[in-house]
């Protein structure tokens, strides 16, 4: 370590210049040797996010003039608190350990699952431990959100001396600037550095006057001065230094070097390429952008030229160019042959682009702007853009009669009606209308992007209101004084006057059994299978009497959690008399089967025609009496509901309900109905063998909620989007309890038998637990963004995927454990595997992921599209030790796992679009499709006996 008086001078002469030293004295004919004792201090491999992934192996005296000039930069004490943002596999954090040691500060280490909750951690560094240094990502601050940022981490009365950003492209002074709060003293620099030459190389602090003032400011902020030892060059196209204009940066520094991959001497001195581009201007250096086009966007690496040639590719298409907008945002502009809509255009680049190449806007302009050399000019249409932003701000709303236009635009272009002349009526809904799940956020994205606020509460009205009523609620955030208006033939509230009155007549809220059921008397032994790996067998004595039901439940069935042991559930597979389930595996294992390496190959066995999509999952019952007889359930858009023999495929009957069907059925505890919620509001119970109604029971709004039926009572528990959580008694034809849970119920109830609750997660971000016997709540964790998944219930813990791309994971007492992060949304609900021990779920930035129950993750796979199914892990064959995972991507493929290793055995590709769950049997896959079919196919080959 450097004496603190040559600190000092050191840190004095570098500000002179961005050169600290002569780079030609610096570079000789002297090597540093790899094999030289006590040479390296630590190995780490680049991500690979900036270009080709490196191994870089980091010499003591490369990383050591970091710490020195660091302490003195920030002047640390040993009063200061520096937090170990950085992972140990980043090198930043070398530099936050040994700044924080050499210096004798406090390192304050804390445990991921503080981490991944801001409001937390915030808590923990500035509130309990009074943080004074932290160094971190720009992306890590700004997942604290703006206000946190503002009355926390950058208040007047923080902790925090220093703030230094770096890894990332640093924000703008007009964000930085709002992130302030008033009389904040915070010292924040700008950092920058490669792993290949470990750590940092630049500093910048930014001056106070730029952060006081008042006037809006997007001038770029510096790389500024190098560090102890550095040396900063920016060389052009031919290798020669400049000292104006637009260049390449290059670092190194006589003890600066690092050895990458597989060399074993380097000179010292050495000078790397960065791959960045900076415009050198009156002596200072501005950050560009990556050389080679490639960009970091929802976590994924994109060359934006990829999406340059796919839309050039399209049709209507004459020439496009896309530019990376203040690296926050993807803008194509095109120059069409004809008029074009936009929707169209953004429908064909999501049919061919990954869902993270998706362009955030769109721009329609006559020709496309050119430098004198002949190029596409990008400042030019930047330049373009941001006068499209300006126009797009001063006409911003005027009044609630340009917000009613503007509505109805935004409405009829992302259901693709735009050709449609006439006024949207006023009593619409969006679903009714063409609308999903998915359309439903870009409208609420387009809308708050519309009003320039966020928009509490929008989602849950545009998925259950009319457009009207979605006016209304968006003229009350943004004109507050303006009065409400309301349709003279419409009510606020949904009344489903259109509902056949023949159909709920005879089914009142209580209304008592004209026909006695007796549950106890008139039993059918069955299984049933749902999506999710969820297994059910009731009433039936062959899966008793060989032990396999857990004392934690009831003596009649095995509750809704996985039994794959038995080979795909299937009885005839199962040897020997073991009280624990998984035994029933090494019974099989004691054969001689013997597994080929083979993948397996999915052929149809056959597809029945529902009339319109299905979106729904099937559901399959199989008998105890007669296995061969097992049927599979299932609704459609047609509103149709269906039962289709397992085996054949032959159609045993079929029931037109009152609206369209998302809703998948659900057994009840006899096995002689099937419980299905339907788009009209109505809960049909209908008979197994026949589908004759047996009961209605009336919502006051659509039903898309799955049913789910508690086996020691016969309950059946099923949500609404009135907001309301329902338990239903179909034997005695009454309402036992509804609960107001706060916010629509879009996904399916989720029943804990060890504790007894009954889980309700809401579009309004709420995760309930309920006392299903009484309907009261036990707790409640508000997630802060919609929940469309449905949580899943372990014997420890209750897992939900949230719409803001985080798997969250509670104990049945309602406390976080931890949360996982995706890139994107999860709509797909977690599927546990038989021994609870992982957690499966998609994305929709296209991933297959599998957690351990730490919230660790054990794998993930790319598909082709979206992951909004629910995955469905199983056994193939009873001599198989190992488990494989189904699931499927809205593209319409189907993919098979290993598992355990993420492998893929098979994949398959139907011809539509899929949003419906697998479900598995034997080796038989279900699964419905938007081309209107339901499918059965047969998992074949690959393994064989």
């Amino acid at each position: 370590m450097l004496n603190d008086r040559k600190q000092k001078y050191e840190k004095e002469k570098m500000a002179d210049s961005t050169n600290s030293g002569n780079s030609n004295e610096e570079k000789s004919d002297e090597h540093l040797d790899v094999r030289l004792n006590h040479c390296l201090a630590y190995v780490l491999h680049t991500s690979g996010t900036t270009g080709i992934p490196k191994i870089v192996r980091v010499p003591h005296a490369c990383i050591v003039l970091n710490i020195q000039h660091f302490r003195v930069l920030f002047e640390i004490t040993q009063e200061d608190v520096l937090f170990l943002a950085s992972p140990l596999t980043f090198d930043p954090s070398v530099v936050e350990i040994f700044v924080a040691l050499s210096s004798g500060a406090c390192l304050l280490i804390v445990p991921t699952s503080v981490k991944v909750l801001p409001s937390k951690l915030a808590a923990v560094l500035f509130s309990h431990h009074r943080v004074t240094i932290l160094q971190a990502t720009p992306t890590l601050l700004r997942r604290f959100g703006s206000q946190l940022i503002k009355s926390t981490v950058l208040s007047a009365s923080t902790s925090l001396r220093v703030l230094a950003l770096g890894g990332e492209a640093f924000p703008s002074l007009t964000v930085l600037k709002s992130w302030r709060g008033i009389d904040n003293k915070t010292q924040i620099f700008n950092i920058y550095g490669i792993t290949e030459v470990s750590s940092w190389a630049t500093f910048y602090r930014i001056p106070e006057q730029f952060l006081n003032s008042t006037l809006k400011s997007e001038l770029p902020v510096p790389l500024g001065f190098p560090l102890l030892g550095t040396v900063v060059e920016v060389r052009d196209t031919n290798g020669f230094t400049i000292q104006e204009g637009r260049g390449q940066v290059f670092l190194g520094g006589r003890n600066r070097v690092c050895f990458l991959d597989d060399e074993m001497t380097v000179p010292l001195g050495m000078m790397r390429a960065t791959g960045d581009l900076v415009m050198v201007k009156d002596g200072e250096i501005f950050f560009l952008g990556r050389k080679d086009s490639q960009i970091k966007r929802h976590g994924k690496r994109l060359n934006i030229e990829l999406v340059q040639q796919v839309a050039e590719g399209l049709q209507q298409v004459e020439s496009c160019a896309v530019t990376w907008y203040n690296q926050e945002k993807l803008i194509l502009f095109l120059v069409s042959k004809n008029d074009l809509v936009k929707e169209y255009i953004f429908k064909e680049l999501q049919k061919r682009l990954p869902s993270h190449a998706i362009p955030d806007e769109l721009l329609l302009i006559d020709s496309l702007p050119f430098t004198s050399h002949g190029k596409i000019d990008v400042s030019e249409l930047n330049k373009i853009y941001l006068n499209y932003l300006n126009l797009k701000s001063e006409c911003k709303l005027n009044g609630k009669e340009e917000l009613w236009g503007k509505l109805q635009y935004l409405w009829k272009s992302i259901l693709n009606l735009s050709e449609d002349p006439l006024k949207v009526p006023d009593e619409s809904l969006f679903l009714n209308s063409g609308g999903d799940s998915l359309k439903s956020i870009r409208l609420l994205n387009e809308i708050e992007k519309l009003v320039g606020t966020s928009v509490p509460g929008l989602l849950e009205i545009i998925l259950s209101s009319s457009i009207l009523e979605i006016y209304n609620h968006v003229l009350q955030t943004v004109f507050p004084d303006e009065d409400l208006v309301f349709s003279k033939n419409y009510a606020t509230k949904r009344k489903f006057s259109d509902i056949n009155q023949e159909e709920t007549s005879g089914g009142s809220l209580h209304q008592k059994s004209v026909m006695t059921l007796s549950c106890d008397n008139e039993l059918t032994a069955f299984t049933a299978v749902s999506r999710g790996s969820q297994i059910l067998s009731l009433n039936t004595k062959f899966l008793t009497k060989l032990g396999l039901c857990s004392s934690a439940h009831s003596s009649e069935l095995i509750s809704q959690t996985n039994i794959q042991n038995v080979k795909s559930l299937n009885p005839s597979a199962l040897t020997g008399k073991s009280k624990d389930p998984s035994h029933v595996a090494e019974v099989s294992e004691e054969g001689t089967y013997v597994i080929a390496a083979k993948k397996m190959e999915l052929h149809v066995r056959w597809r029945s025609d529902t009339g319109k999509c299905v979106d729904a999952s099937p559901l399959v019952v199989i008998p105890a009496v007669d296995k061969s007889s097992a049927t599979v359930y299932i609704g459609s858009h047609s509103h149709r509901m269906m039962a289709v023999d397992l085996h054949s495929g032959k159609v045993k009957w079929e029931q037109i309900l009152g609206d369209r069907i998302e809703s998948s059925a659900c057994v009840s505890k006899c096995g002689n109905f099937i419980v299905v919620g339907c788009y009209n509001g109505l809960v049909y119970v209908l008979r197994s063998n026949s589908g004759e109604k047996y009961w209605m029971f009336p919502t006051e709004d659509a039903v898309k909620s799955s049913a789910t039926m508690d086996p020691t009572t016969g309950l059946l528990y099923i949500g609404s989007h009135d907001q309301h959580a329902y338990a239903l008694d179909i034997y005695k034809k009454k309402c036992v309890w509804k609960l107001k849970c706060g916010g629509t119920v879009f996904s399916s109830p989720c029943l804990s038998l060890i504790p007894q609750h009954l889980y309700v997660a809401t579009l309004g971000g709420h995760l309930l637990a309920i006392n299903p016997a009484t309907g009261n709540r036990v707790w409640k964790h508000s997630c802060g963004k919609p929940l469309f998944s449905s949580p899943r219930c372990c014997l420890q813990y209750v897992c939900i995927g949230c719409v803001d791309g985080n798997l969250l994971c509670f104990t049945h007492f309602g406390e976080q454990v931890w949360q996982f992060s995706t890139s994107e949304p999860i709509f797909s609900s977690p599927c546990a595997s038989a021994s609870e021990q992982e957690i499966f779920f998609g994305s929709h930035d296209c991933f297959i992921y599998c957690c351990n129950m730490k919230g660790h993750l054990q794998w993930k796979f790319e598909t082709t599209s979206r992951v909004y199914a629910t995955p469905f892990a199983f056994r193939y064959q009873e001599g198989d030790s190992g488990m494989l995972l189904a699931a499927a991507s809205t593209d319409g493929k189907l993919w098979i796992l290993d598992s355990k290793s993420g492998r893929l055995q098979s994949v398959y590709e139907l011809p539509g679009e899929v949003f419906s769950s697998p479900v598995i049997w034997e080796s038989m896959l279900l699964i419905g499709c938007r081309n209107n079919y339901v499918y059965c196919l047969d998992l074949l080959g690959g393994y064989h006996i």
